[in-house]
């Protein structure tokens, strides 16, 4: 009994084999009351025998599972027993429905509740209430088949089974609480557990923080006051690349910290008004020298339209700036890395910020492009084993994206180069826009000297509380050229009794102190009796950065805290704003710093929100692509002299000349992959998102599956399968160019298409099909035996495939008419703004006179006659033509 109280209680077990345990013990019970029972009350030997076996089987099965871990195994053979064997057989033997069998019935569909799991529950509870059932009918219907119970033995044997279900069913369901009592209590002990895990981590971390943050204050601090000084450029050279490195090793140390707290579910964001123009100074600078050690330009680019001032969690938008630009700096070894910076303002004085890191390194393949933003994993490792890196940057930078409510997507060519755009919702704060500073006039070499103070106040008193000596020496130094006096303590007691001796109109403290940390110390102060500082303003020094360590200082109530590593101007900046007015000269304007700062901006290009492109095979009048800024891949034309582009290298009227010669090797082809993804790469050079149109991919030749394949690299290329192909694909590529002008966003402009798509109307009437023919579209039998009875076929395109639909008899200018009238008798109302009457070599007399046909038939506002490019000219042959429209479809 202990050994299977052991068995029901062992938490390595799955909650089904617990069950399936326990419940098996109470079948086996049940079938050897029932076995006893039977003797009991004379049941036939049939029944007691069936009893006796069942229960044997049962037992052994039931051992085997259990011993060699066979459980899931035999669930399936014991529910076969169950269903088929034991259950119908004691109902025939035992009495029908004068028994106790229909009981077991109910207690075997519980059975099968509580120990079968997934699909195979409901199978075997379906097969259990059709054996019931059929068992019932069975019963009615030849009731010799069951072997009657005397009176006595009925009730006997309804009574036994009523009390033995009911103490089973008592018993499952008492388990069943039990066990769900005791994983309610261990998961509970288990949340206990990892929430006390979590609080050791972040104590860990915290700390950590706060140990390693300490000597890179001193490096960071100590650093700046010799870029400061008047020195060489040598000696400037080499401070700009500690500086630089150390930032570099706080970034890691922020990504570690970062991703722990990602892990946690303690991620909060803290928005603050910042100037773009210094954000953007600090980033670049911490790259300028990186990229010129590697033979690297690096370029900048901002629209002029950015905000000067931000409301935005400026900390982690410089985080994912350097995650992004120091990847692009670490795979390009030569060439260019840009950062271009745009803003698309929108309602409500908000601004969609749109960073784009672009790169001329290495690329990212197909099969990792998935893999890109996952934690601790690098692209190609064998290839980049020996790149540094943590594999985190990309991981955070998603995560802070998804938490700022902004979106990240991913262009690249393996080999050739990647492109990260980066769009953050952020609320204006100021409407001046960095463009209205003109900062080309202030560029310099990012290596001279800048440093001003910002202010002088010697008559100023100001204490420095930290129990670091580097830590007193980095803001004494910072603060020096302000002639500010400045009184370093190295513990909370010592500062409390130069507060007793001296009034300090600021005090800057240290959080983490032994003994008396910096809240206890600022608190002390604040009630000290006899204190002459009690008014003073209260800055925290921190190590430990986030919205809860600037809720809790502002909960204690500090006036203000900085984050270790100071940075001298974000000190003065501060010390400035708290110190007394009177006691301040101010000597560096605002403007002046922020001109400053953005002295390596380069001349913006402006780029679209959405670019449209196609295909040269979309017959479309050059007025109308520059019209609608649309451009053009160019599709192939393959004779024996060579391959020419479509419509750039060969134009129809030299195609046809060329086709005079029935023997003469002409088919069209296709850009391929290579060539699709160098055309989207450059025409993300002007445009955020690009939608590609292209021909139906059911077409021969057609380039849509190609450029679907090349679009795979790029997150920003949406490429729409048409379904049409010649200007049918035009008018598809016009209304999308047109939603674009009207501000609608790709999704949208995505959706807005596939409903157009199936309202184009695309068809040709040709005169004759020796073009077609030659191109294997349709056999030379078929094209001599059209010619032969002057008969005039209409293609029309059908679920993306150029089928003939009609065909017309006699002279050219009949069948001309009777076309045009069914083109325009279609179902829908047609759209009268715009009618392609796309042809090949026709007389201009004879485009004149279709024209008047159409102009009986319908009045169109603009009707376009357009050459066929010679990629749809070689299957069709002179004298074709047709008309392309498209009917409403909203």
């Amino acid at each position: 009994m202990k050994k299977l109280i052991a068995l029901v209680k062992d938490e390595e077990r799955t909650l089904q084999e617990r069950s399936f345990i326990l419940l098996a013990v109470f079948a086996l019970f049940a079938l050897l009351v029932m076995f006893f029972a039977g003797i009991v009350t004379g049941e036939s030997r049939e029944d007691i025998f069936v009893l006796g076996v069942g229960f044997v089987v049962f037992l052994s099965i039931a051992i085997i599972a259990v011993k060699y871990n066979k459980i899931n195994e035999v669930i399936p053979l014991i529910s076969i027993l169950i269903v088929f064997v034991i259950v119908p057989v004691t109902f025939f033997a035992g009495g029908g429905i004068y028994g106790g069998s229909p009981l077991w019935f109910v207690f075997s569909a519980l059975f099968l509740s509580m120990i079968v799991e997934g699909k195979q529950k409901y199978l075997f509870l379906t097969l259990d209430l059709v054996v019931a059932g059929v068992s019932y009918v069975i019963a009615y219907l030849w009731p010799d088949t069951i072997k009657e119970h005397d009176l006595k033995a009925a009730y006997v044997d309804s009574f036994v089974s009523l009390l033995f279900v009911c103490f089973m069913l008592s018993l499952m369901v008492s388990f069943e609480i039990w066990i769900m009592k005791q994983e309610m209590i261990r998961s509970e002990n288990k949340s206990r557990q990892i929430e006390r895990l979590s609080r050791t981590q972040n104590r860990f971390f915290a700390s950590m923080s706060h140990e390693i943050r300490t000597p890179i204050n001193t490096i960071i601090g100590m650093n700046e006051m010799i870029l400061r000084e008047n020195a060489s450029d040598e000696i400037n050279e080499d401070a700009a690349n500690i500086q630089a490195a150390s930032k570099m090793l706080l970034h890691l140390i922020n990504d570690i910290l970062d991703m722990s707290k990602f892990e946690s579910g303690q991620m909060v964001l803290n928005e603050q008004p910042y100037q773009t123009g210094n954000m953007l100074s600090e980033v670049v600078g911490m790259f300028w020298l990186r990229a010129r050690e590697k033979n690297l330009e690096f370029r900048v680019e901002i629209s002029p339209d950015l905000p000067s001032e931000l409301l935005g969690d400026e900390v982690r938008i410089k985080q994912i700036l350097i995650n992004v630009i120091n990847n692009a700096i670490k795979y390009t070894d030569k060439g260019y890395v840009k950062l271009q910076i745009q803003c698309d303002r929108i309602e409500n004085q908000t601004a969609n910020v749109i960073y784009s890191v672009t790169d001329t390194g290495i690329g990212i393949k197909k099969e990792g492009m998935p893999y890109l933003f996952t934690a601790f994993k690098r692209i190609d490792e064998d290839k980049n084993r020996y790149i540094e890196g943590t594999g985190l940057g990309l991981s955070i930078v998603k995560q802070f994206v998804d938490l700022m409510g902004g979106r990240i997507t991913v262009n690249s060519i393996y080999t050739k180069g990647s492109t990260f755009m980066i769009e953050i919702p952020q609320k204006i704060l100021r409407t001046e826009s960095i463009g209205a500073l003109k900062p080309e006039r202030y560029r310099k070499d990012s290596r001279q000297n800048h440093y001003k103070e910002s202010f002088m106040a010697p008559n100023a008193n100001v204490l420095v509380v930290d129990d670091t000596k580097a830590g007193l020496l980095v803001v004494t130094k910072l603060l020096r050229d302000t002639k500010v006096q400045v009184t370093t303590a190295s513990s909370g007691e010592e500062a409390l009794r130069k507060t007793l001796e001296t009034e300090f109109h600021v005090i800057l403290m240290d959080h983490m102190m032994p003994k008396m940390d910096g809240i206890e110390c600022m608190h002390a102060i604040r009630s000290q009796t006899g204190g002459l500082s009690r008014n003073a303003k209260m800055i925290a020094l921190t190590a430990n950065v986030g919205k809860e360590m600037e809720l809790l200082y502002e909960k204690e109530g500090f006036d203000g805290y900085l984050m270790k590593p100071v940075n001298g101007n974000e000190l003065e900046s501060m010390v400035c704003s708290l110190l007394p007015k009177n006691l301040v000269v101010i000597t560096g304007s605002r403007e002046e710093l922020e001109k400053e700062s953005m002295s390596w901006i380069r001349e913006h290009r402006s780029k679209a929100r959405v670019a449209v492109t196609t295909e040269s095979v979309a017959d479309l009048p050059k007025s109308l692509l520059e019209k609608y800024e649309i451009d053009v891949i160019p599709h192939m034309v393959v004779t024996a002299d060579g391959v020419f582009r479509d419509g750039i290298e060969i134009d129809t009227t030299g195609i046809l000349a060329y086709m005079r010669d029935a023997e003469a090797f002409v088919e069209t082809d296709s850009p391929n992959v290579e060539e699709h993804e160098t055309f989207y790469s450059r025409q993300l050079d002007r445009a955020n998102n690009i939608i590609h149109i292209s021909i139906s991919s059911k077409v021969a030749h057609s380039g849509c599956i190609a450029a679907m394949e090349a679009a795979a690299n790029f997150d920003n290329v949406f490429v729409v399968d048409t379904g049409h192909l010649s200007s049918g694909q035009g008018l598809m590529a016009i209304e999308a160019a047109r939603l674009v002008k009207e501000g609608n966003e790709p999704e949208a402009i995505l959706h807005k298409l596939e409903k157009m798509r199936s309202h184009v109307h695309t068809s040709f009437i040709v005169e004759s099909l020796e073009y077609l023919a030659r191109a294997k579209q349709v056999s030379h039998k078929v094209a001599i035996l059209t010619n032969a009875f002057m008969m005039h076929p209409v293609l029309s395109l059908k679920d993306g495939k150029m089928v003939v639909s009609q065909v017309f008899f006699g002279e050219r200018e009949h069948a001309w008419e009777k076309y045009i009238s069914l083109a325009l008798h279609t179902a829908g109302k047609i759209d009268t703004g715009m009618l392609f009457i796309t042809y090949v070599g026709m007389k201009t007399s004879e485009l004149e006179h279709i024209k008047k046909i159409v102009e009986t038939k319908m009045h169109f506002e603009e009707i376009y006659f357009q050459k066929a490019s010679p990629a749809i000219a070689v299957n069709s042959g002179p004298g074709t033509f047709g008309l392309l429209f498209y009917t409403e479809y909203e």
